[in-house]
């Protein structure tokens, strides 16, 4: 079993893993983004749980609201964004099936991640 308490306080860091998939936490301040025209997971899905925040997700083109209790599911090849539209942090947990990162927070070589 592997175990991690999440800090949720600023930024993007990987978190826990295995070889079928790992986690991140992504913390945007208001008005911040992530992503955008050239993000995409060539080969892995991404779940995203919002925790805490409101936002916008734009997901091929597409927007959706986030707000807290959110689930979206991001899959491989889709062009994404997110977007803190809030006053406060977004929090957000991330799931990558299979992993997308390396424990150092850099993305996994294509046909990889």
């Amino acid at each position: 079993m592997k175990r991690k308490n999440l800090k949720l306080t600023k930024g993007f860091r990987v978190g826990i893993g295995n070889k079928r998939a790992n986690s991140a936490e992504m913390v945007l301040p208001p008005g911040d983004k992530e992503g955008g025209p050239d993000n995409r997971h060539k080969g892995a899905d991404q779940w995203l749980f919002v925790v805490d925040g409101t936002g916008r997700a734009t997901v091929n083109g597409k927007r959706y609201p986030l707000r807290s209790g959110s689930l979206v599911l991001i899959e491989k090849g889709d062009v994404h964004e997110v977007l803190n539209t809030g006053r406060t942090l977004l929090r957000t947990v991330n799931i990558y099936v299979p992993p997308a990162y390396k424990k150092s927070g850099a993305r996994l070589p294509r046909g990889k991640e």
